[in-house]
């Protein structure tokens, strides 16, 4: 099975090449030319690594990145700049990037650190989140208690991942809004609240695990030790 990339590159000319190099390697290669474009586009797809340059119009690559670890923690992906400084190591590095590309670089080594990240990470299990008596895996898309398993999809997946990973902390309906669905105006609005219903009839059996709305601020995933 071949490995889907996501590629994030402004550069018309230089985003077909690495693009056309990495399709030759064997991998299934989506690219976008702005960070905006490439947010839609991982919403709706299913990737195995990222690659993002940092430079990017619309919405820069380390807001994008940011996004995309919000929405899927495990989800391997590298950062390319232009610029050799130190500012952006650190950027990348404080953001969780699995590796570090300055251009100009050498496409034969890109090739090599995605088969390296990919036969790393591919060696984890899948991700798993523990709610109460749930059992939360990320990566199939379940919720499991000791009565049933629910199959989730994947815009449920990803905002009950994202209420878990900030579980116990009032969290600002916009910011969900931004995280999961790239934007926070009105229609989205109504369509994350038809979401949080479906999670909490999902959570009902474990009575320790609920979502609490904070009225004209956020939700708030509350998880209590069992008595």
């Amino acid at each position: 099975m071949k490995h889907y990339l996501l590629l994030v590159e402004d550069d018309p000319d230089l985003g077909s090449v690495v693009q056309q190099y990495l399709q030759m390697s064997q991998f299934e290669v989506h690219l976008c030319a702005d960070g905006a474009l490439a947010w839609k586009q991982f919403q709706k797809n299913n990737y195995d690594l990222c690659i993002i340059d940092i430079m990017l119009p619309q919405l820069d690559g380390i807001s994008l990145a940011k996004r995309i670890r919000q929405a899927k923690p495990s989800l391997p992906f590298i950062f390319v700049t232009a610029k050799d400084q130190k500012i952006d190591r650190l950027k990348g590095l404080q953001m969780g990037a699995d590796d570090y590309i300055t251009k100009p670089f050498d496409i034969d080594e890109v090739v090599l650190r995605i088969h390296n990240i990919l036969r790393r990470t591919g060696q984890k299990q899948a991700p798993q989140i523990r709610l109460g008596s749930f059992t939360f895996n990320v990566t199939d898309l379940t919720l499991t208690h000791p009565s049933k398993t629910i199959r989730m999809t994947q815009q449920e997946s990803k905002l009950l991942q994202f209420l878990a990973t900030h579980k116990n902390t009032l969290v600002k309906r916009e910011d969900m809004l931004k995280a999961v669905w790239g934007d926070d105006d009105y229609f989205m609005g109504r369509s994350m609240d038809v979401f949080i219903s479906r999670l909490r009839k999902y959570l009902k059996p474990d009575p320790n695990v609920q979502i609490e709305n904070v009225r004209g601020v956020g939700f708030l995933l509350k998880v209590r030790k069992a008595k």
